[in-house]
């Protein structure tokens, strides 16, 4: 009865994968195909002896084969990957020198009838399987987003019969009961899979793969422990029965190995070096994790906070990560020209001297004409290139052994800075690898260095424009004080022998002088602005304070209710308020009086200012009044409406104008009501 299973099941299969053979012929003119129907091809073979001749020679020859047609049939699918290293080829070839072993352990077999070579043998099989689920999860792993949907289902029936192989092949060994049931159904679950890939054929135009870095390790580490306890069991199982114990002499052996390389790999940084260069070289296609090592670059670079280290360090760190370089240093112009030590990290070295800078000059136009990188080694010793030697470094640079590399950082066609490392315990010659990478990452960290420059000439500029602000405003302070104290000197010449006016002059003085005072202490560079505090304040003493000085060269009348209350900032309502009466009285003829009243709007309180002077037309108003050192007047500064506005914004209020040329202007200053006074006035309305 299990013979008549296993013959059917393996006749399934064969049928199985000879249709789709027969289906897929067409396209045997096309080289992407031809390993596909192999597969076919040898596994309907393998199949067919296996269910007419069980246990030949033939069908285990038959079944390395298909194993080896389906690895070959991987293999392509990465060979499609541009970017596929070396490691990825060594997994792949580990595998196929296992299925080769297992066709010479497999002659033995049936040529040395013995247990220890057929457990060795089965043992090979369990390995091989391993092996191939590893490329299998690897190449599925690693594809890209677009194609892994198309490849999807080849794969899994790859998994489900290398899976079978290895549960059978594992029972076998442990020489389980089940091992004999396991082989009858065998081939029909290998039938299970001509269906997934047939309908995974129909996409083959999609089978693309790219293959990563940690892929390639993934594999490696995962094949290496396969391979090692697959040597320790067929050593073990091969050497079973004998008198010496020449499994432990190698145990101990492997082990002293281990410990002599990790005695001299891991204390020595050079070894380390040296040992991570050769692996690069010979398993990889390319020395970086592209991926990677931007990442951190640009996290190193990127990093903000009250922690974080300042620019030009982590510039440094940055590039001393990509070649596990110690430490750095880097060189900047100052402001006057002269070339610098802007910042270092690690750096045990000697820095430029004072009196070297000249000679700099020249070398640093060199280097931000040509950009390129600079290998001391090469200079020091004389196998540089003829570019490298024709803008040669200064002295102290080829003197100071630890300087290893020259980065140069450009931006825009300007040189921003030079990244000098320091070299590392293994020193190797760069390749084009290693100068494309450092020629791009010196340009990103060059617009980093040049944003970070900008940043800081706009913070001086708009300190600088600060600045300019406020002396502009205590500028057209100064200016109205000097009128008042112009027309206090005309008067005086009249009124030099009236008491009243006396008193009146000291305080004008007084009054003068604290101002005056308080525009020094303003202008001061350390000075910071005024913060307002707006509240409930009477707006009678306010104005009047506005107007008191005023009314000695001009008619100023104060109308309305000035009892009501208004939420301002009183110096600054006082300010502004002064500001624009001072632009009416200007404005006007000596015998046309200023009008202020104040009246309830709502929930605001109105203050009109109006004159009966020149007036201005509306395209003034709308596009210049506001706007500074734009005036009417021949000697005016154009300051007083612009910070009137700005004062009275500050305080939650609006400056509105309605000027007529010729007959005169009204400034409208709308302020929050106080509650006290707002309530009343809703219940009104």
């Amino acid at each position: 009865m299990q013979s008549l299973i296993a013959f059917w099941s393996h006749a399934i299969c064969a049928a199985a994968f000879l249709g789709l053979l027969l289906w897929r012929l067409r396209a045997v003119r096309q080289p992407d195909q031809r390993l596909l129907l192999a597969g076919f091809a040898v596994t309907a073979s393998w199949a067919w002896l296996s269910a007419i001749l069980p246990g030949d020679p033939l069908a285990s020859f038959a079944e390395t084969a298909r194993n080896l047609v389906w690895i070959g049939l991987l293999h392509s699918l990465a060979a499609t990957s541009e970017e596929r290293q070396h490691g990825v080829r060594l997994v792949y070839g580990a595998v196929a020198a296992v299925l080769g072993f297992q066709l010479v352990v497999t002659l033995l077999r049936y040529s040395i009838p013995t247990d220890a070579v057929r457990d060795t043998a089965t043992l090979l099989r369990v390995t091989a399987a391993a092996g191939s689920l590893i490329l299998v999860h690897n190449l599925y792993g690693q594809a890209s987003a677009a194609s892994r949907s198309n490849i999807r289902l080849a794969m899994i029936g790859l998994s489900l019969m290398w899976s079978y192989d290895l549960n059978l092949y594992t029972v076998a060994y442990l020489h389980s009961r089940l091992a004999p049931d396991l082989y009858e159904w065998r081939g029909l679950v290998v039938a299970l899979t001509a269906p997934m890939f047939a309908m995974a054929i129909r996409r083959e135009e999609g089978w693309r793969v790219r293959l990563s870095r940690a892929a390639t390790f993934q594999s490696l580490s995962l094949l290496a422990i396969c391979g090692y306890f697959a040597v320790m069991a067929i050593l073990a199982t091969a050497l079973r029965g004998t008198s010496v114990e020449w499994s432990r002499g190698i145990l101990v052996g492997l082990l002293a190995t281990m410990t002599v390389a990790a005695m001299v790999l891991l204390p020595s940084a050079k070894a380390r070096g040296w040992a991570k260069v050769k692996i690069s070289k010979h398993l990889f296609e390319h020395r970086y994790d592209y991926r990677t090592e931007w990442l951190r670059f640009t996290t190193t670079v990127g990093t903000t906070g009250t922690d974080a280290a300042p620019l030009g360090e982590r510039v440094i760190k940055a590039f001393a990560d990509i070649l596990e370089a110690p430490g750095g240093l880097l060189l900047a112009k100052d402001p006057s020209g002269a070339i610098n030590t802007a910042s270092s990290w690690n750096w045990s070295g000697k820095h430029p001297p004072a009196g070297e800078l000249e000679r700099v000059r020249d070398f640093w136009s060199a280097l931000e004409a040509t950009g390129r990188i600079i290998e001391f080694d090469s200079l020091r010793n004389g196998w540089a290139s003829p570019e490298d030697r024709a803008s040669l470094p200064p002295e102290w640079m080829l003197e100071e052994r630890r300087a290893w590399i020259g980065i140069p950082l450009i931006h825009g066609e300007r040189l921003f800075g030079l990244i000098l490392l320091s070299s590392p315990e293994y020193r190797r010659v760069l390749d084009w690898e290693d100068f494309d990478l450092l020629r791009t990452a010196g340009r990103q960290a060059a617009s980093s260095l040049a944003e970070a420059h900008g940043q800081e000439a706009l913070s001086n500029a708009q300190r600088f424009e600060e600045f300019n602000r406020r002396f502009a405003f205590i500028l057209h302070d100064i200016k109205n004080l000097v009128s008042q104290l112009s027309l206090l000197s005309r008067n005086a010449e009249r009124h030099a022998d009236n008491p009243e006016f006396r008193a009146d002059m000291v305080a004008t003085l007084r009054s003068s002088v604290d101002k005056m005072n308080d525009l020094l202490t303003r202008l001061s560079p350390k000075a910071q602005a005024r913060s307002q505090r707006s509240d409930a304040q009477p707006l009678r003493n306010i104005l009047l304070d506005a107007i008191a000085a005023k009314r000695r060269e001009h008619e100023v009348k104060l109308l309305g209710d000035t009892s009501l209350h208004a939420i301002v900032d009183a110096p600054a309502l006082e300010q502004a308020v002064g500001h624009i009466i001072q632009n009416a009285v200007e404005a006007s003829s000596p015998d046309a009086p200023i009008t202020v009243r104040v009246a309830p709007e709502g929930d605001e309180v109105r203050i009109s200012i109006t004159d009966h002077g020149t007036g201005m037309d509306g395209d003034f108003v709308r596009n210049r009044l506001f706007q500074p050192f734009a005036s009417t007047k021949p000697d005016g500064f154009g300051i007083g409406s612009f910070e009137a506005r700005s004062l009275i914004a500050a305080m939650g209020g609006r400056l509105v104008v309605d000027s007529t040329p010729g007959v005169g202007s009204e400034f409208s200053i709308y302020l929050p009501a106080a509650e006290e006074v707002a309530q009343p006035q809703r219940k009104r309305a």
